[in-house]
């Protein structure tokens, strides 16, 4: 086995929380996305990494906010439709519960929670552009458990990463 087929194996086996970011300029998007973290504890800093093939990344792209939206296990059929769909075809916002939120953000309020942050700066990641938020307000429904990526397996994206 190379040590990119090792590679694949450890990161396919590791469960990393699932997020879904909306951005809004122009219009509204948003997408599933597996590679995002804590960046920051003082100030709060989200690291949120969005793929080039998006139409979210387009979008982002012209956002001065992003909404990142926290996913327990029951919001698995919200998690397949960001995932599973593409804003080049459909509006997602069509087929769910969203709302105008701080800054002109679109919300899901019906996620296990969600987080508003002011794009500091942005990174070319490879196939991703990472996005470095300052956050200035968030909401939680209270506990939940996290939806992972060992979830999501049998998605079938979109759009190739």
């Amino acid at each position: 086995m190379s040590d990119r087929d090792t590679f694949d194996q450890l990161v396919l086996n590791s469960a990393y929380p699932m997020l879904i970011v909306t951005a809004t300029a122009g219009r509204r998007a948003g997408c599933l996305v597996g590679f995002a973290t804590q960046a920051s504890i003082q100030p709060k800093r989200l690291l949120v990494l969005i793929s080039k093939a998006n139409l979210t990344f387009r979008v982002a792209r012209e956002a001065e906010h992003l909404a990142v939206h926290f996913l327990g296990t029951a919001d698995h059929p919200l998690a397949t439709l960001f995932g599973e769909e593409t804003g080049d075809e459909i509006d997602k916002f069509d087929r769910c519960d969203w709302m105008t939120g701080p800054e002109g953000t679109t919300v899901l309020p019906t996620t296990a929670g969600w987080a508003v942050g002011r794009i500091r700066e942005r990174f070319d990641c490879g196939d991703h552009v990472g996005h470095l938020l300052d956050v200035i307000t968030a909401h939680t429904s209270g506990p939940y458990s996290p939806l992972t990526s060992l979830d999501v397996t049998e998605m079938e994206p979109g759009h190739p990463a």
